[in-house]
């Protein structure tokens, strides 16, 4: 059996999802509005619905993510869409093919859907505009992870109620991070005051064009902080010494009890995943009652699957 609910969220007017740039207040809450209903469905004993029944979902996913492939693959199979994850490391993309190659030979498959995650910049823009279908971008480089970015929102405004006047810290790694991007375009979209907090080493240059008040140590960027966010240390993009060790790091910049006690009472604990335990975030903190972490896995389902149903509003039926 195939559940249908009505939708009175307003009509997502974009084609693809490529990043939070660009995107109205009312798009975004559009969206979060969509991902509610879906929440509820994921809930419940028979969670399948009919939106995507008929299409073709591709996971093309050129790096390693277990979190973010497999919530679209259940996303996709919870709409009712035949989901296929393409293994990039043993694909023709390795013997030379390159991504316009790629593109033409996905588009020749009639996919309705195609999520990517690309290590290059820009390389899911390019992508998009060579393919017949709506392409949703996953990760691409250091430039934006519009899901989690909207998964995080979802996240926020179920526990505070509202996003707009919240003061929300980004910590950490925010030269590496596409995630903290996207945040902070969204956040600021819908009203919050945004901090980043981190050593000056991993802030990129220019931040401050961003409108964010930017902070280089923990005690002044977490007061009176409603929501800290905390960013994985991204060794993997590092080339160079950006921090003097993991131990250094954590004293001055991984969330303890202490830190966390400079913020507001109430602030709540998030973090995109995954967590390096004791560099970026204490497990005491991780596991405590003021954690969001869990929910935000929750919530990756609920938002994937309100941003492929709001796709598939265009795509063709004949």
């Amino acid at each position: 059996m195939f559940l249908m609910i009505a939708s009175s969220a307003p009509t997502f007017p974009h084609r693809h999802l490529l990043g939070i740039e660009g995107l109205k207040a009312s798009d975004i809450l559009g969206l979060l509005d969509l991902a509610e209903e879906a929440v509820t469905v994921s809930r419940q004993v028979e969670k399948k619905r009919s939106v995507l029944r008929g299409r073709t979902q591709i996971n093309l996913f050129f790096e390693a993510s277990t979190r973010t492939q497999s919530s679209f693959e259940i996303a996709g199979k919870r709409l009712g869409a035949d989901v296929m994850n393409m293994a990039v490391s043993s694909s023709s993309i390795k013997k030379g093919e390159t991504l316009l190659d790629t593109a033409a030979t996905l588009n020749a498959m009639r996919p309705d859907l195609i999520v990517v995650r690309h290590h290059a910049a820009g390389a899911v823009h390019l992508l998009a505009r060579k393919v017949d279908c709506s392409v949703i971008n996953a990760g691409d480089g250091e430039h934006e992870h519009p899901t989690q970015a909207l998964l995080d929102a979802l996240t926020i405004r179920r526990n505070k109620g509202r996003i707009e006047g919240l003061v929300v810290a980004i910590c950490g790694d925010v030269l590496h991070s596409r995630v903290a991007r996207s945040n902070i375009l969204l956040l600021q979209t819908l009203g919050a005051r945004v901090r980043v907090v981190a050593p000056s080493t991993l802030l990129p240059a220019g931040i401050d064009r961003f409108g964010v008040e930017v902070h280089r140590n923990m005690r002044e960027g977490l007061k009176d902080a409603d929501i800290v966010m905390m960013l994985r240390l991204q060794r993997e993009r590092m080339k160079g010494a950006f921090v003097p060790s993991v131990k250094e790091y954590f004293r001055y910049f991984g969330l303890d009890a202490e830190k966390l006690s400079w913020a507001k009472s109430d602030a709540l604990v998030m973090h995109p995943g995954p967590m390096n335990r004791g560099v970026e975030i204490d497990s005491e903190v991780a596991d405590s009652a003021q954690s969001l972490i869990r929910e935000q896995v929750e919530m990756g389902v609920a938002v994937r699957m309100a941003v492929l149903e709001a796709l598939a509003r265009h795509l063709p039926n004949g």
